[in-house]
């Protein structure tokens, strides 16, 4: 097998812009190459939409090649080419699909007969679209190809009022097998004709199709494991999916300028996207992000706990693409086949916590229970008493009150794994966890509804540290300009969504903070780590100084607390910061305020100001656990909040 690997969505790509130029009028170079050999119908193949369905089906997964992960193991498929492909040029419609076909599959085709002139010129325009694609050769009838494998490409059957019908012949000759498809009085297959590209749609879910490739069960070996050793090929991979998605999102009127990209590095030559620029262009204000492909998919909404909500389209492919991802990524968080899982993830109202992951989970072996944000200590205890349930994902600021009320109404509650997301958790919440319920697995997944999961926790990942998805969304660490910071440095972070293809995020500003580096984690997963470091609006400033919500997060985990709340005002010329928390325990707010004014000093009494001057004013509120308001739609906590800005 030849050291370079050939990405089926470089073809789509190709086959995309051979329609463009037919659809273009006759007098394109294409067109009048198969008008001149009387082959103008065989135009009606290079249908890009349906071909490219028919792969995701061939590969029950087009984004995930050259994997297929399974959703009852933690195991993957991987697939790779026969290598050489011979196909006998005795019908030109046949010879097409096989050469489609074969190259989609990752080999080299060789095309055997009389017409080699032909399929030589042929070749060589779809080559002239710029993308990757495999090796290709003519050959004479008869030639021998050494180590090559000829592969007869089935005949269709198909009405007798075809006028292309001497293209395909009724009914299989010389051995080849028929593909028969039933159409109507007036010759009508689906939606086209007889070279509509529904044909290879078909061809994908036939067994001709299968049979150009190798498929090997990797026992054993998980989806990230296959990504981690795939170093030699890994800028290959990534910058195929680029190409695709750039050239996807060049649908929409917002992105129909980008330039044309060939890998990673010329991500720096294209705009950020902020999130004003986000919801100018999207549903419901605006249709500069949509691709104009029928309707689909699923439509989601933000939680606007930072802002006002944002509504984002999946399509199907999009939505498939998620579910496909975040099935191996539940399995590294810790759940296995049987275990039994309440999922009290926030829905309702287009919020996707629970949508999306009731849609991942069904997929899997596994048993689920959606109590989603309305679940009660008596949920939980009748779940574990009479459903044995062992696993339940949520978000802290909900769960961790729950499970505590449970607890104290049957102190032998136990709880295998809690999986959670939304927020981070606190490490004493972590550890009473693990002594009071005997919890084994505490593990975090970091997403977004703009673009779902960006990282996870495995059991070797403590604190903030994620394994990132980069075939999923590949994320960069920026300064406030936009441009890299240097490896391990804490910046702004921006995501690339690789699979989602209507309403593309590209260079997303998500407003979070983290730093990234490469780590070898003991649980065998080699590449990048994200250090989550929080909301980018986490900064408290006043008396122009900056101290960061995290930091006073972490200065309060000796006291416990579970959430953290601050807000900044100003009046008649005086700033004001208050401190509000949430703990398990009765907590002293003086003391608490002497703690912080003792480690930060720009909370203290001191300032640059005329001392007689009354400019500043520091106070804590502690309240019980659940204490403080929720966003009605996601549960969170809205964490700083600068009433300077209203």
């Amino acid at each position: 097998m030849s050291a370079t690997r050939w990405y089926p969505t470089d073809l789509l790509l190709t086959v995309e812009h051979a329609e463009r130029v037919l659809a273009e009028g006759p007098d394109s170079e294409l067109a009048r190459l198969l008008a001149g050999a009387g082959l103008s119908a065989l135009g009606g193949l290079f249908a890009s939409a349906e071909f490219a369905e028919g792969l995701d089906e061939l590969f029950d997964g087009l984004s995930q090649y050259p994997w297929q992960p399974l959703v009852d193991t933690d195991d993957v498929v991987e697939f790779s080419p026969l290598g050489t492909v011979v196909l006998d040029d005795r019908r030109p419609g046949n010879t097409l699909r096989g050469l489609l076909l074969g190259w989609a599959t990752g080999n080299e085709v060789v095309v055997r007969g009389d017409r080699q002139e032909f399929w030589a010129a042929l070749t060589g325009l779809l080559r002239e679209a710029g993308f990757p694609l495999p090796p290709s050769r003519t050959l004479a009838p008869g030639t021998d190809v050494p180590g090559g494998h000829p592969v007869l490409v089935p005949d269709l059957l198909p009405s007798e009022d075809w006028a292309e019908e001497a293209l395909y012949a009724a009914a299989g000759t010389e051995g080849v097998p028929v593909l028969r498809i039933r159409v109507d009085a007036a010759g009508r297959a689906g939606t086209g004709g007889p070279f509509a590209g529904e044909v290879l749609r078909l061809d994908c879910r036939s067994g001709w199709a299968g049979a150009l490739q190798h498929r090997s069960y990797l026992r054993g070996t998980r989806l990230s494991d296959a990504r981690g050793a795939d170093t030699v090929q890994e800028d290959g991979r990534i910058a195929a999916r680029l190409r695709y998605l750039v050239e996807r999102a060049r649908r929409t009127p917002y992105y129909r300028d980008l330039p044309r990209i060939d890998g990673r590095a010329d991500l720096q030559r294209l705009p950020v996207l902020e999130k004003s620029a986000l919801e100018q262009h999207s549903l419901p204000a605006a249709r500069g992000l949509c691709s104009g492909d029928r309707p689909s998919g699923e439509v989601l909404r933000s939680g606007a706990t930072t802002g006002p909500p944002r509504y984002i389209v999946y399509s199907r492919t999009d939505w498939d693409n998620m579910v496909r991802e975040a099935v191996p990524l539940f399995y590294a968080l810790g759940v296995r086949p049987g275990d039994r899982l309440i999922n009290s993830l926030f829905g309702g109202g287009l919020y996707g916590g629970l949508i999306t992951s009731s849609s991942e989970l069904s997929r899997m072996p596994v048993e689920a229970y959606s109590t989603a944000q309305m679940i009660t200590a008596d949920d939980v205890l009748m779940l574990t008493r009479s459903f044995s349930a062992n696993v339940i994902l949520g978000q802290p600021a909900l769960l961790l009150p729950v499970l505590r009320d449970a607890k104290a109404r049957e102190p032998g509650l136990r709880i295998e794994k809690v999986l959670y997301g939304g927020t981070p958790m606190t490490e004493s919440d972590k550890r009473w966890l693990r002594e009071e319920l005997g919890t084994e697995v505490v593990a975090s997944v970091l997403a977004a509804n703009d673009g779902a999961q960006l990282g996870y926790q495995c059991g070797d990942l403590a604190g903030t540290l994620h394994h990132l998805c980069d075939d999923y969304n590949l994320i960069e660490v920026v300064d406030e300009q936009g441009r890299p910071v240097p490896e391990g440095e804490p910046g702004e972070l921006l995501v690339t969504s690789m699979q989602k293809f209507e309403g593309p995020l590209i260079r997303y500003r998500i407003g979070d903070l983290g730093r990234i580096f490469p780590h070898e984690c003991g649980c065998g997963v080699r590449g990048r780590v994200l250090e989550y470091l929080g909301r980018s609006d986490g900064q408290i400033k006043v008396k122009g100084r900056t101290v960061l919500y995290g930091e006073i997060m972490a200065e309060l985990a000796r006291f416990e607390v579970s959430q953290l709340q601050v807000e900044i005002d100003s009046r008649g010329g005086r700033e004001r910061v208050t401190v509000r928390t949430e703990s398990p325990g009765t907590l002293d707010p003086d003391e608490l305020r002497d703690h912080l004014k003792g480690c930060f000093e720009v909370l203290g009494d001191h300032h640059s100001f005329d001392e007689s001057l009354d400019v500043f004013e520091f106070t804590v509120e502690c309240h019980p656990e659940g204490g403080l308001p929720r966003n009605a739609v996601s549960g969170k906590i809205k964490t700083v909040i600068d009433l300077r800005l209203r």
